[in-house]
């Protein structure tokens, strides 16, 4: 399942859904198939990213160049962090507050 995010501030974009749910957990929203983070809503969602952004930033293992040892899928060795798969969630977040839109997201 693809959930797609949109704010008329921002270009739409998609993401799977487990990582879409990594992103809700994050914010503290349910996994609904639709929602949305109102004006309002975007300053603390932006924290709250930003922070788990930091954190995971400081965790000393994702720097590890051992930690992929013993994975066999080459697609295994490429660790996509946080920071990288937020990015996306948190621009639309910034641009949409900049221009007092709300942002939505449906299945």
């Amino acid at each position: 399942m693809l959930y797609r995010f949109q704010s008329r501030a921002a270009p739409p974009f998609v993401m799977l859904e487990t990582h879409a749910r990594q992103l809700f957990e994050i914010l503290g929203r349910p996994p609904a198939r639709q929602g949305v983070i109102t004006v309002e809503q975007i300053p603390a969602a932006i924290s709250a990213l930003e922070a788990a952004m930091e954190r995971e930033g400081r965790n000393v293992h994702n720097a590890d160049e051992y930690a992929v040892e013993g994975h066999d899928a080459e697609a295994e060795k490429h660790h996509i962090t946080l920071r990288q798969r937020g990015a996306p969630l948190l621009h639309m977040l910034k641009q949409s507050l900049a221009d007092n839109k709300n942002v939505t997201w449906e299945v």
